[in-house]
């Protein structure tokens, strides 16, 4: 089989018909590296791009997600026995005072989308859980979301903390949500800002490699 045909039903969202290509390609001796790349990253990438140029939005996102999801379910058992490595690690979250979760788990399905491994802490995270989950996660990057002026601060106070803890050096942090700019990243002292869930992914990518 064409893995290109994973690719394309899983751009169109058809999670079940992507299980069932993904378990061909397995069944077929197909390497779970060529399966990831070739059929579901290529899939999630073109996605990633349709919707920065905008011909694609959130609901067409979020069924690509899920396609993926349910394909690496799959994946995942093959991907451990051949030893295939994620590219990286990151940690994401919404800020402490914060519920909105839509753009974070935008910027998780992306990240995902890239091979990275994404450790999720959820919403309304304070500067010492995010130290703890540096400690023991040991990301490349951590991913933090705000979407209201009152709590954008709390990614500066995070940085702050990640610095006394003597992290600083280990990590990169990158900022997102409605109100956050890239003055507002620079005086804080985050190491990248990006306007979407995208362009997140890419310098989050580029950051790993």
């Amino acid at each position: 089989m064409n893995l290109q045909e994973i690719s394309t039903n899983l751009q169109a969202g058809k999670a079940k018909i992507v299980k069932e290509l993904v378990q061909q390609a397995i069944d077929e001796g197909r390497g779970a590296k060529d399966i990831l790349e070739q059929g579901l990253l290529d899939g999630m990438n073109i996605i990633g791009e349709k919707f920065k140029n905008n011909e694609v939005f959130v609901p067409e996102v979020l069924i690509a997600a899920r396609a993926m999801t349910q394909g690496m379910e799959v994946l995942k058992p093959k991907l451990q026995s051949e030893g295939v490595k994620a590219t990286g690690k990151a940690i994401i979250c919404t800020v402490k005072g914060d519920l909105h979760d839509i753009g974070k788990n935008l910027v998780r399905m992306m990240l995902e989308g890239k091979g990275l491994e994404v450790v999720d802490l959820g919403v309304d995270i304070g500067p010492d859980q995010i130290v703890e989950a540096v400690k023991e996660h040991k990301p490349n990057v951590v991913c933090l979301s705000a979407l209201l002026t009152t709590t954008m601060n709390e990614q500066g106070n995070i940085v702050e903390a990640i610095k006394a803890a003597g992290l600083r050096d280990t990590v990169k942090v990158m900022v997102g949500g409605a109100p956050v700019t890239q003055t507002f990243a620079d005086k804080i002292g985050a190491d990248a800002y990006t306007p979407d869930a995208a362009s997140a992914a890419d310098v989050a990518a580029a950051f790993c490699k």
